[in-house]
């Protein structure tokens, strides 16, 4: 009899997940037809980037943005829409140029493919002239110190294409972005030049941010295109190369930027909050199609279905635009800063922002038991292009909320094989965003999201 008894509990509890699992599909695949079918993501990033363009901190073009994303929240649904203020620098490019003056004294005027760093000093009015001298690597560098001083100092070090995830060779090249600069000024050097953080074939130039070590002079700092950066490192190795460099980059006094925020305030548990979000801010290349206009009509988007499927969260989602993430990362900052002043509870934060290509899989940065549970969800997700749900993810605008709060986190991971060859470019326009792929990662958002609430972490 108690064996009995036991096997109709087991069967009661198997047709019971098994009627749930079926319901999350089915609600799961309204989302999808409903984003796929109807979806405005791909119109809403055509108005972005076409109608309002780049939007980099501090400029007309972020001003826009913000209130078209208020606005944009609005008719996506939520009935609660607000600006976060808060302090953001702004820097600007002016005009920039860099050409190889002479090879071997013998006059050349040859313009090169570059772009100032973001957040560099410029040269102000004046050119500066110098030698290169060029390296592959700070082993390299280190090694021929003697050769640096007065020199304008080029590092060719390329994307390692032995990382199939693009993104690991994007770390691995980006500390030449980030500090070469100052390792270079500390070494007597007049400039730093470095290979653009791509390993496509293209010339485009990348800019990026990079950061100065305020105990050595501030010199300028330019990305080149790949070919370029490969033609000037060849050249350097035999012949006597001259450049000619101006950089008009400097900083304007600190304004005030907006996170754009919009709610479904939750029925059963509205304290517990999730977040999801992407950054509204670009560099001033290029339109921010990929980086990330992606990130924000996706975030919208999932909004949109939410309140067009009437579906009532039984936590508040907030759905957040980011401010100065490229350049100074104050929007996610103040976002967790206030959250934290306010005794919130953020249980759980997605961000998009690695381009909006078709999606692949969720990173995760929780415990390992939270992650355990996650994973029990990949089956829901797996028709939709999810074949991962793995540790390791989450994003630069909701890192902070991890750090002060303890706030589980994930980043929607796409297939990164092209990021790189748009990412911080001339090249990062809407025309090179596919409008499947764009709409495919805004169902896997908007599933995760709809499990993570219905079932809580």
């Amino acid at each position: 009899m108690k064996r009995f008894v036991t096997i109709l509990l087991l069967v009661f509890l198997y047709a019971n997940s098994f009627g749930q699992y079926q319901q999350d599909s089915a609600f799961i695949k309204s989302l999808s037809d409903e984003i796929l079918v109807n979806g405005k993501a791909y119109d809403w990033l055509h108005f972005l980037t076409k109608k309002i363009g780049h939007r980099l901190s501090g400029s007309n073009g972020f001003n826009k943005a913000v209130e078209w994303g208020k606005q944009t929240m609005l008719e996506a649904g939520s009935t609660n829409v607000y600006l976060q203020s808060c302090s953001i620098p702004v820097w600007v490019r002016g005009k920039e140029m860099l050409s190889i003056a002479s090879i071997n004294k013998k006059l050349i005027n040859k313009k090169i493919n570059a772009l100032a760093l973001g957040n560099s000093n410029g040269t102000g009015n004046k050119f500066v002239l110098g030698d290169l001298v060029a390296f592959k690597n700070f082993d390299e560098f280190y090694a021929n110190l003697n050769k640096v001083k007065g020199k304008i100092v080029l590092f060719n070090y390329p994307f390692n294409q032995t990382f199939v995830e693009t993104f690991n060779a994007y770390g691995d090249a980006g500390k030449y972005r980030r500090s070469a600069a100052s390792i270079v000024a500390k070494n007597g050097g007049v400039a730093m030049l470095t290979r653009s953080l791509g390993g496509g074939e293209d010339n485009f130039a990348h800019t990026g941010t990079m950061v100065y070590n305020d105990s050595f002079p501030k010199i300028p700092a330019f990305a080149l295109g790949l070919k370029d950066a490969d033609d000037l490192y060849l050249k350097a190795a035999t012949q006597n190369v001259k450049l000619s460099l101006q950089s008009g980059a400097s900083f304007k006094p600190d304004t005030i930027g907006y996170n754009v925020i919009g709610e479904l305030v939750g029925t059963q548990f509205p304290n517990e909050i999730i977040t999801i979000g992407g950054h509204l801010d670009s560099w001033d290349v290029g339109e921010g199609a990929h980086d990330d206009g992606a990130g924000c009509v996706q975030t919208m988007e999932v909004l949109r279905s939410f309140t067009k499927l009437g579906y009532k969260p039984k936590r508040t989602i907030r759905f957040v635009l980011f401010a100065n993430e490229e350049n100074g990362l104050r929007g996610g900052n103040k976002y967790a800063e206030e959250a934290k002043s306010k005794g919130e509870k953020h249980v759980f934060a997605l961000e998009s922002d690695a381009g909006g290509f078709t999606p692949r899989g969720f990173g995760f940065t929780t415990s390992a038991s939270t992650l355990q549970k996650i994973q029990q969800w990949l089956p829901l997700l797996t028709p939709y292009g999810t074949s991962y749900l793995k540790a390791g993810g989450g994003g630069a605008d909701i890192g902070p909320l991890q750090k002060l709060l303890g706030t589980s986190l994930a980043g929607l991971q796409p297939d990164s094989q092209r990021y790189f060859d748009y990412h911080h470019t001339h090249n990062d326009v809407f025309e090179n965003v596919n409008k499947r792929e764009l709409h495919l990662g805004a169902v896997n958002m908007a599933a995760l999201i709809y499990l993570v609430d219905k079932y809580g972490l």
